[in-house]
């Protein structure tokens, strides 16, 4: 058996009870789960101080002296604390503990060398330092210790129970001389070569024991990108597998219905963008593999029409196909796009969301299975069991994210071969982000407006500017356009959410008074018929101002709409104040978006602002997004465990992580199935890596 599989509470030192908390509070079952539990920091342990050099700069230090003496000090209502005097060449100072004082006086030692280590604090003339660390000069000496020292991750409850950093690093010593640092290289010899890297004993040593910052630094680049070459490799490998494996249906031809489009009936010209992805997809679908692709694109880019020539290519091969969004809105937006780009061809387009009354409901199956419908368009309604397609040829599906991973396989069943899958979001994804979460699907992207779009001029206004914001909003009133005003959604207040609405829609009523203007309102608590026709009455151009909580966000298309407000902006993230903003800018005309907010912003508040009146960049924005906010909480709740990374970082070490693609892609181009002896050791740790469950398995 392999020493680092052993329990953790066979390691001297540890026992069950400790076992135990060890378990609980780090997830720390075993040997090896103990060595992979890497330092936060590390304290420089290189230099000792004389008293006489000593500052009041807060710093840790350590010093080595002897103690003189030793007495207790009164501090009135029954409280004391035990002051020890302690003296090297240079001078004296005292050494005080409020706790643990009848312990502590037993176990000191009077005139022998110690080495004490703590934070340094000046009273009067005198320096002193409260509760040291400290160890016999002898056993300082013998220890198994580095210059640099680690602070390793803990919990308020190991600390209770007397599991302090000195006893997990005592643990980690325990272990390198039970494993007698003997750890198997996992690397093949030509990759250590070219990078330079440090052998994997050299490493761990060097990262819980570090000789010096030169080490240090070289066995954290060497951890760092041994990890994320492993995801790396089973991502890629898991998309090769896919190719290999799950057999696609070929699209053989492009015919009638897709040239007919493209020549007679494009309401534009597309934009290289939308060309290059367009050639990416007929690739694709053209191999024998099935086509697993990531389509991202800025809000406004020209998705759905890229989406809709899929769809006809589908159709001209003898297929089926249909598009899953999250929302009735966006998937009604998605229908009346489509049937509009598409009514000059021959083409039946049906809709069914969880409103589609029941007789339609009927006829939409029987077409289905009879194979005379060939795009339908929908909500989650799709997935039901008794939606049965004749054959179902593309999947394409809107914002992925909100969709979970059970959901989109019930789309897979539906079909004896998987169909082809088309993923698309207008949530730009970082690219450190996107090669790690979406490492094995193939990524198109549509980097480049359609022409004749001009980009939205964002400000930044304090609410103290709300006079001239108004006056500028009757200005754009006057020239026919029209206006959005949105206020933000917070979850747990419903009630502060709905005043905070009301409240601005009775200002905003009385600053815009009837007849002169008419406003709409959509809210959470509206009946959706309600709300939809306060939408038609506005995209119809009936009213001028759109008052409405972030229901908003995805799915009205209204090309006349030119100014977007935000109230309260320092309370969205970013990327929900970039989608909002992406709602104007739709029509010919100049748009701008307005964010106001008060006086008092927190830095992080600052730089959103900062960030969404510099760029309109998705991808830009979604690069700061990622540094304020950390991986987790970019991909939401239901993925937030994914990147539950030991020691690499996505925001720090993008740079390690596309080496780290860069050689996984190379050796895998050179040698699939690791066979060559050189990659002995790597299939090995690979093939140990794949048993584990990690949720690298289970991502798209």
């Amino acid at each position: 058996m392999n020493l680092l599989e052993t329990p953790i509470e066979y390691l001297k030192g540890v026992g069950p009870q400790r076992g135990d908390l060890l378990r609980k509070e780090l997830g720390i079952h075993k040997y090896a789960d103990l060595l992979n539990l890497f330092p936060n920091r590390y304290i420089d342990r290189t230099r000792y101080y004389k008293i006489n050099e000593l500052q009041n700069s807060n710093s840790e230090v350590q010093i080595v002296g002897k103690i003189i003496n030793i007495k207790t000090v009164e501090q009135g209502k029954g409280k004391s604390r035990l002051v020890a005097t302690f003296v090297d060449d240079t001078g004296q100072m005292e050494l005080v503990w409020f706790q643990g004082q009848k312990w502590i006086r037993e176990s000191l030692k009077i005139n022998i060398p110690y080495v004490i280590f703590g934070k340094v604090s000046q009273f009067g003339a005198t320096y002193n330092m409260a509760h040291p660390e400290m160890e016999l000069l002898e056993e300082h000496k013998a220890s198994l210790r580095s210059a640099m020292q680690p602070v390793y991750p803990s919990t308020e409850k190991l600390g209770n129970k007397g599991i302090s950093n000195k006893v997990i690093n005592k643990m980690m010593q325990q272990l390198f001389v039970e494993t007698q640092a003997l750890f198997s290289e996992n690397l093949p010899n030509y990759l250590l070569d070219e990078l330079k890297l440090i052998p994997k004993n050299a490493a761990l040593f060097n990262i819980h024991f570090p000789k010096s910052q030169d080490l240090l630094a070289k066995a954290q680049f060497r951890l760092k990108f041994e990890e994320l070459f492993f995801i790396q490799l089973q991502l890629i490998t898991k998309n090769l597998i896919r190719k290999h494996k799950i057999k696609g249906m070929p699209f053989e031809k492009v015919g009638e219905n897709f040239n007919n489009f493209y020549k007679n009936h494009l309401p534009f010209d597309l934009t290289n963008a939308q060309k290059r992805v367009l050639k990416e997809i007929r690739n694709d679908l053209g191999s024998n593999a099935q086509m697993n692709r990531l389509l991202q694109g800025d809000v406004g880019s020209g998705k759905t029409i890229v989406a809709l020539m899929c769809m006809l290519l589908t159709k001209d091969n003898g297929f089926q196909s249909c598009l899953m969004a999250p929302t009735e809105i966006l998937a009604n937006q998605h229908f009346n796009g489509i049937t509009e780009l598409a009514k000059e061809l021959n083409i039946n387009i049906k809709i069914l969301t969880g409103s589609t009354k029941t007789a339609e409901r009927k006829i939409i199956h029987e077409e289905l299975e009879n194979g005379s419908l060939d795009i339908l368009i929908g909500t989650h309604a799709l997935l039901e069991d008794k939606v049965q397609f004749h054959n179902l040829g593309l999947a394409i599906i809107d914002e992925q994210h909100r969709f979970g991973v059970e959901q989109r396989s019930k789309l897979w069943k539906k079909n004896d071969v998987p169909p082809h899958v088309l993923v698309m979001t207008a949530t730009p994804i970082p690219r450190t982000l996107a090669m790690s979460l979406y490492g094995d699907l193939d990524i198109s992207v549509i980097d480049e407006l359609p022409p004749g779009r001009k980009p939205i001029q964002t400000v930044h206004r304090y609410d103290s500017n709300r006079l001239k914001v108004w006056k500028f909003l009757k200005d754009e009133i006057a020239k026919g356009r029209q206006v959005y005003i949105v206020y933000p959604l917070i979850q747990e207040s419903e009630k502060m959410d709905y005043k905070d609405l009301m409240d601005g829609y009775e200002s905003i009523s009385r600053d815009f008074p009837l007849p002169q203007y008419s406003i709409s309102i959509v809210h959470g608590k509206m009946k959706p018929a309600d709300k939809d026709e306060e939408m038609r009455r506005f995209s119809e151009g009936k009213t001028n101002i759109m008052v409405a909580t972030t229901v908003i966000e995805v799915g009205v298309n209204v090309p006349n709409a030119s100014v977007m407000v935000i109230e309260s902006a320092e309370r969205f993230g970013l990327s929900q104040l970039h989608q909002l903003r992406g709602r104007v800018g739709r029509g010919a005309e100049q748009s701008y978006c307005i964010l106001m907010t008060s006086h008092k912003l927190s830095s992080d508040s600052k730089i959103r602002m900062e960030t969404m009146v510099r760029t309109n960049d998705g991808f830009e924005i979604s690069e700061v997004d990622l540094k304020l906010r950390g991986p987790g909480d970019i991909m939401g709740k239901q993925q937030s465990g994914v990147l539950n990374l030991q020691i690499a970082d996505l925001v720090k070490d993008k740079d390690i992580l596309q080496l780290a693609r860069h050689h996984a892609i190379k050796l895998l181009r050179d040698d699939a199935p690791m066979e060559k002896s050189e990659h002995a050791k790597l299939r090995e740790a690979f093939i140990e890596l794949s048993k584990k469950k990690t949720i690298w398995n289970y991502i798209s």
